[in-house]
């Protein structure tokens, strides 16, 4: 089981470990409220203008392509020139700006707002009962006739190497920000699934421990709730998701032509594997929560048992010391030269063969 979990960390380590070249027109620092602003038309990236009010002058100069205007968690203030721009709602950009929101999709005319919920696994050496699993952010969404801006919350979920990919398809770039907006759709949902394969290691190691002998009774407990709690924040993330991707897959959309949303039934389909692979863990997380309660029992049970049987043989020399310490005047034996040695053996005897019985029936 640790053979088959270490192959499994190397392999998220390999998918993970990608460099990230800050030079590339499509990356900058994270220090940035605007990430990037770039024009494509046809499918193909443009020349970056100086100015985000210039680069949407261009599209709509020539009615051609759109604006892909990229920002990392923006103030109120900053993003409310964004907002005038493109002349975007006040409640989604309330949303935008301040974030934790539940997955959802909505129309306010031409504009679609989308937001999905990002998750990354968080590495570490050994689950603990204070570790963390799993952290969370947010993708916001605005797709336009002709502009994207999307507004990412969290220190993970970078766009950046999903832009490239983006440009090396130009013909599915070409269909316009439906494109953008699936792909951030496959994108988010592709983490899912990494981040459940990833929890699937922690949840076969603490399952491995249960039921490992050398494993102390008490010390898997913490880590279990502390694995449901992870799981949960996971599961608030994935599964909401699932009816605004319907909604894009099914329902007429702005933005969204009907030959897209073919694909957003792909990304649907694989939401619905990660959802189904989270409600399994949690069921399998309460059987050995469960499992491991039981265990606990046994073991006090039989603690108990040793206690009992402990003080079964233990009674045998304390009634005989009782009744010769009640110091009467006539008792049997007590004037004997051989008394005391006889009283020894007769509680020595004694003692043997009630030890002796009760690890025959296993107390002992």
């Amino acid at each position: 089981m640790s053979m088959v979990g270490s192959l499994r960390k190397v392999a998220r380590l390999a998918r993970r470990g990608r460099r990230v070249d800050l030079s590339h027109p499509a990356r900058s620092p994270l220090g940035s409220t605007v990430v990037n602003c770039v024009i494509y038309r046809d499918g193909v990236r443009q020349p970056t203008a100086p100015t985000v009010e210039e680069s949407v002058a261009r599209v709509r100069k020539h009615d051609r392509g759109f604006v892909w205007l990229g920002l990392h968690e923006p103030s109120a203030t900053e993003f409310a020139r964004v907002a005038e721009l493109f002349g975007l709602h006040p409640l989604a950009v309330e949303d935008a700006v301040q974030a934790h929101q539940r997955p959802k999709v909505e129309r306010y005319g031409a504009v679609l707002f989308a937001v999905f919920k990002t998750v990354c696994y968080v590495e570490h050496e050994e689950l603990t009962a204070t570790s963390e699993v799993v952290t969370t952010g947010e993708i916001m969404v605005f797709a336009g006739p002709d502009f994207v801006v999307t507004v990412r919350h969290g220190r993970h979920g970078s766009l950046g190497p999903l832009r490239e990919d983006l440009e090396s398809d130009p013909e599915q770039l070409s269909r316009g920000p439906a494109a953008v907006l699936h792909g951030i759709a496959d994108h988010v949902v592709d983490d899912y699934l990494n981040v459940t394969d990833s929890v699937q290691d922690d949840i076969d190691q603490v399952e491995s421990d249960v039921f490992s002998p050398q494993s102390p009774r008490t010390a898997d407990a913490g880590r279990i709730y502390q694995l449901k709690r992870e799981l949960l924040e996971l599961k608030r993330a994935v599964v909401p998701l699932g009816r605004p991707l319907q909604q894009l897959a099914t329902e007429p959309m702005p933005s969204v032509e009907p030959s897209i949303q073919a694909y957003f039934r792909d990304v649907s389909d694989h939401l619905i594997r990660a959802t189904e692979q989270i409600h399994a863990y949690d069921a399998l997380l309460d059987s050995i929560l469960q499992a491991h309660l039981a265990q606990v029992t046994v073991g006090q049970n039989e603690d108990m048992r040793k206690i009992t049987a402990w003080a079964a043989i233990v009674a045998v020399p304390t009634m005989v010391c009782g009744i010769y310490g009640m110091n009467f005047q006539h008792m049997p034996e007590l004037h004997w030269r051989y008394g005391y040695p006889l009283v020894l053996s007769v509680i020595g005897t004694v003692c043997f063969f009630v030890h002796r019985g009760f690890k025959r029936n296993g107390w002992l």
